[in-house]
């Protein structure tokens, strides 16, 4: 009997994102910021906490955040409450304000004995690497979420970008101020990035009683 020759089977390859919840990342609400503050107040952990309270206040993306130098946040021993930095993705300025908790928080960091020579805000432990890396801090971010009994899944380090700006957002309605404070090129980029339409359109709704 002739042989039969049967096709080629590639196996496929496993999707990257197979199991995985993927999207947008929830910002934090401000009890939840509270609740994993004073975790991280009481667990006595001021590297985290530095983290942390900058990450809020500054809306950085963490390629940005981890690269901070000790400079760009303190000036003759007082931390600035203005900082402008260049952003990575746009190589465009940004500028954010440090509020008093988070540059006390900063100031004490920066005098702490791990920091003693150090040019970034946030060493790595490890001694081949200069600055945490953004993998890092996305682990640190899974594990402050897990701490306050958030699903991690749902949260990120965009989740820390996102937070302030969309409680800003809230209060005022003002998307071009959102922008300006993100860095985004385009108001659309902002709409995107806040869901502002399906926002808007739940609020609209939840006015409506029939």
């Amino acid at each position: 009997m002739p042989r039969v020759q049967l096709p080629v089977v590639t196996p496929k390859r496993r999707a990257w994102n197979k199991g995985r919840i993927i999207g947008q990342k929830r910002p934090l609400l401000p009890k939840q910021v509270w609740a994993l503050r004073a975790r991280l107040e009481l667990a006595g952990n001021l590297r985290d906490l530095a983290i942390f309270n900058v990450a809020i206040d500054s809306k950085l993306r963490g390629c940005d955040l981890v690269r901070l130098s000790v400079t760009d946040l303190v000036k003759d021993d007082c931390v600035r409450e203005r900082v402008s930095v260049i952003q990575g993705k746009t190589k465009r300025p940004v500028q954010f304000e440090l509020t008093k908790n988070t540059r006390d928080t900063v100031s004490a960091w920066v005098r702490s004995p791990e920091m003693i020579g150090c040019p970034f805000m946030f060493p790595s432990r490890f001694h081949d690497r200069p600055h945490i890396s953004t993998r890092q801090y996305g682990r640190l971010v899974r594990d402050w979420v897990i701490s306050i009994g958030l699903e991690p899944s749902g949260y990120g380090t965009h989740s820390l970008r996102r937070t302030k700006a969309a409680e800003i957002y809230r209060k005022t309605g003002n998307l071009r101020a959102v922008q300006l404070l993100l860095g985004h090129t385009k108001v659309d980029s902002t709409v995107r990035y806040l869901g502002v339409e399906l926002e808007d359109a739940l609020s609209i709704s939840e006015q409506i009683d029939i």
